[in-house]
């Protein structure tokens, strides 16, 4: 508009507050994310662990229903601290899998197409991008970790009644810190990558490679050198070990290695694996913080 002409006018709607500046991010890329109709089947998809334990809960709370159904001798799992702890194990692959899909695809565009200076020239910061960013992935996989986990901890406290709820606090505390733990590592990590990466498949092939090339480099590590240090490199152990600690569950050996003089039984001190998953998410931030900049110099 020409300025002669002096119609133009000052914005004079609602501001919004300044802490809220980021969440403009998730909101786009959620509503790009939920276009697509395989993606949004296989968040359906992800709720089938929810389903099928909250029918487990509800049979096993329910002697009635067991006996209507003809099931009076049926023996059920018990529904404690090992339930919830393959249960988040489970989900987090499925976690991890929503990830790899979706995480390379948010970082890349804007650094392909040049438009993170458009970004960065406003009064938006680089950890707000970041926290923008990380939101989207933070919402859709609270979705299918710890979310539903609560929900069935309030049923199976609902069902089982005489004080249960406080005797197991200690495992809703585990459910909620050992899924925002495993959701801060993978979406650190992928989004390290999609900055790194422009190639969106490229990315995606790397975080699997990362989790699961990277554990079997450490487990013929060990079995070369007959040492339990070669799991430093293999996140997912880390991530059990950390888990297993956090539900008390005894972390799982396979049955090839039951021998107490094999070094290969022992497990990475508890501190060290959390040291692990520190330095992952420091060496993802620096990362970040390397390639995201307001400017680039072509040379």
């Amino acid at each position: 508009m020409a300025v002669y002409k002096r119609n133009y006018k000052p914005y004079s709607g609602e501001l919004t507050a300044n802490w809220t500046r980021f969440l403009i991010l998730p909101r786009y890329s959620l509503a790009k994310i939920f276009d697509s109709k395989l993606l949004v089947g296989f968040l359906v998809v992800c709720l089938i662990p929810f389903l099928v334990s909250a029918t487990l809960i509800y049979l096993s709370g329910n002697p009635a229903v067991r006996t209507l159904l003809g099931m009076q001798g049926a023996n059920f799992i018990g529904i404690n601290n090992t339930f919830f702890y393959y249960l988040l194990r489970f989900q987090s692959s499925l976690a991890f899998l929503i990830t790899a899909w979706i995480g390379p695809g948010l970082v890349s565009p804007d650094l392909t197409n040049n438009a993170l200076p458009l970004y960065l020239c406003r009064p938006f910061s680089r950890t707000e991008y970041v926290l923008g960013k990380i939101s989207v992935l933070f919402f859709l996989l609270s979705l299918i970790t710890w979310i539903p986990d609560i929900f069935l901890f309030l049923l199976q406290a609902e069902l089982e009644g005489n004080g249960w709820l406080i005797a197991n606090l200690p495992i809703a505390r585990a459910i909620v810190l050992g899924s925002l733990l495993w959701i801060t590592v993978i979406s650190l990590l992928a989004l390290a990558l999609s900055a790194w990466v422009k190639w969106r498949i490229a990315a995606s092939g790397l975080m699997f490679a990362i989790f699961f090339v990277a554990a079997g480099f450490g487990e013929a590590f060990n079995a070369v050198l007959r040492t339990y240090w070669g799991h430093t490199i293999n996140l997912v152990y880390v991530m059990n070990l950390i888990w297993a600690d956090l539900f008390g569950v005894p972390m799982n050996i396979s049955i090839n290695r039951r021998m107490m003089d094999d070094p290969r039984t022992m497990t990475l001190p508890l501190g060290f694996a959390w040291l692990v998953l520190i330095g992952v998410c420091g060496v993802c931030l620096l990362l970040l913080n390397r390639r995201l900049q307001a400017k680039e110099v072509i040379r």
